[in-house]
């Protein structure tokens, strides 16, 4: 789920997300500091990302070339992700730090 209003509505439903990303980049310090306190409260880890640009290609908002270069890249402020498709925990927890090792370069 990507945007203020999917991700706040997620973040506070009693399920959960298993992880939220925020752009470095937004460009309202309220937004940031709301997101940020309702992963707080409701403990869910919050991962950064630099660019809005870089968040906006990993949730899919963007169309990829003939060679597999992103194109028309579309800005994402934030995104969560509700449950692994695949259900199985290991697997999920693979992804996660995948996405920390890749956040850390």
């Amino acid at each position: 789920m990507r945007g203020l209003h999917e991700v706040c509505k997620s973040l506070e439903c009693k399920d959960a997300p298993v992880l939220c990303i925020l752009a470095d980049d937004c460009s309202e310090d309220k937004y940031k500091k709301f997101v940020e306190a309702l992963c707080k409260e409701k403990k869910v880890p919050l991962y950064r990302v630099p660019t809005r640009a870089q968040l906006g290609e990993w949730v899919g908002l963007c169309k990829f070339d003939q060679t597999g270069k992103a194109r028309n890249i579309i800005g994402c402020s934030s995104a969560v992700i509700k449950k692994y498709p695949g259900g199985d925990e290991g697997e999920l927890k693979h992804h996660i730090d995948m996405i920390k090792q890749k956040i850390n370069l």
